[in-house]
Formats: C-alpha cells, structure tokens, sequence
C-alpha cells in the first residue's frame, strides 16, 4: 500500500497545498470533526461497541472517534500514515500523560503508519474495523480505499464488521452546493479533488473490491452548525476537501468563494446552518 493511494482516500489529493497543516489540524479537531458525532454514535450503537471491543480505525485523524470508543470500554487502535499533525492531536486526547506504546498503555495505540503496522500480537485478531473518513463527494476520494481495507482485513477475524462511510445523495446535503467551489477554483485538468454527485453504490463497489461482503446500512444526520461564518470557513478548510482549490489559486480567492456560498445558509443570529445526510456501509471479513 503506497502512501500516495492512502493520501487520495484521506481527502488530501492533488498537490501540497499552501497552507498551515498544523492550524489546518487544530481548526479539525476544534470545529469541523464533532460534526460527524452522530455517525459515530450510530455505528457504535448498532454494534454494540463496549468491552471486549478491539477496533482498528484506519485514518483515525485527531481521534475522537477513538476516544468515544474508548469511552465506551473498547480498545482502540488509531493508524494514520499522512496525517501527522492530526495524530498529533490524537494522542493529546487519548494518551495525555504521554505514554505513547503499547507497553505503557496496552488498550490504546496510535500508529504512523498503515494496517500492516497496526499488527500486534496482544491485540490480534481485531473485531471491529471503520474508516469513518466519508468518501463520495469529491473525484477520486475513494481511490486507494479498497486496498487499504485489504491490507486491514487479516488483522481481523473471520466475519469481523468493517465500517464504512460515505455522504449521501447531493438533495440531502446542503453542504453539496458549498463544496461546488472546490470544483470550480481546482484545477480542471486534475482527476481528483472535484466535487461530484455522490452515488448510491460508492460505498459498496469499495467494499467488494476489497474482497468485504456488505451486511447492513444505515443513514444518519449530521448537519454543520457553526458559530458564524468565519468558523463555517475555517471548519470547512480543515477538511482537506478545498486543498486542490487553494493550490490552484490561493487562500484569499478560497476563502471570498466559501463566505459568499455559505450567505444562503446564515441565519438570522450569525449561524450557520447545513443539513446533511452520511451514509454508513457495514461489511464482513472473508
């Protein structure tokens, strides 16, 4: 698995950016990731997740996915290989004293790096797997995904949940019509980082690539709420999804084009409001 392929999963295709990774990380973990809380909670609910849970998030990012997990009794294992400022903030969240391995806190690792790293021995075989990162909106995002779950699958055992999520259709997600700038501004000529209409079967067509048969889904709201627009256009950023955009032109042209398409989702107090519907993928280990 090449760190190329897991980038373009990740939501950071196409060239550097010119941008802070390191505030880009902070504006994450603070703003935009609480806005996927209720995925998070669907799926953990739906699956029972507690003690004796062992999951393996892949692209587990400033963690709170983890940390809900965690939360819940589970052990959790996080691996990101091209996110190092997020992981950074990871481990301020779940391994505050600074005992970062596995020695010192055996129900809880976060690895740089892919699966085949994640490997061990006291945790081994894995029973729960997500990549939580939502693909089917933006060209190419779901690239490199099938072999990162590939590469997870022996690490679990036979018939072991594998999560996945994606955003649902364009009608149900008033973010669709703000992420229509990164298309805009990007470079036309890049096969990746262009919005597109996310499909019905994303997420299954990854699934079975990666040799995972799907067994449920399901559908959850997660609406962006923001303090103001300022915000909205920070939280947006972190995600990685405008990247192709700023490097196409630059941070202030980014930064007019979002404040003037969020304006129709502004209400009256200075918040900001965009409903949305994510789509969650529950497939099975061979």
């Amino acid at each position: 698995m090449t760190p190329t392929l897991v980038q373009s999963h990740l939501l950071h295709a196409g060239a550097t950016p010119r941008v802070d990774l390191c505030a880009r990380a902070r504006d994450w973990a603070e703003i935009q990731e609480r806005m996927l809380v209720p995925l998070y909670e669907a799926v953990y609910e739906r699956l029972e997740v507690g003690d004796g849970t062992r999951l393996l998030g892949l692209g587990c990012g400033s963690g709170l996915a983890l940390l809900m997990a965690a939360s819940r009794g589970a052990s959790v294992t996080g691996v990101d290989p091209t996110a190092p400022e997020r992981l950074a903030l990871a481990r301020e969240r779940l391994l505050p004293d600074g005992a970062w391995d596995a020695h010192a806190r055996a129900d809880t690792r976060l690895v740089e790096g892919g699966p085949s790293d994640a490997a061990d021995p006291a945790l081994a075989p894995y029973n729960l797997v997500t990549a939580f990162q939502p693909i089917g909106c933006m060209a190419g995002d779901s690239e490199g995904l099938a072999s990162l779950l590939e590469a997870a699958a022996p690490l679990a055992g036979h018939g072991t949940p594998v999560v996945l999520a994606g955003w649902g259709p364009p009608e149900r997600c008033a973010t669709s019509s703000v992420l229509r700038v990164a298309t805009k501004l990007a470079d036309p000529l890049r096969s990746t980082g262009s919005w597109r209409p996310a499909l019905r079967d994303d997420l299954e067509e990854v699934a079975q690539r990666a040799g995972l048969k799907p067994d449920g889904s399901g559908r959850v709201g997660c609406p962006f709420g923001y303090a103001d627009v300022e915000s909205a256009v920070r939280g947006l950023l972190s995600t990685g999804l405008f990247d192709a955009a700023v490097g196409a032109t630059d941070q202030a042209q980014v930064d007019k084009e979002l404040t003037e398409a969020l304006h129709p989702h502004r209400r009256t107090d200075g918040t900001v409001w965009m409903p949305n519907v994510f789509r969650y993928l529950i497939a099975r280990t061979p």
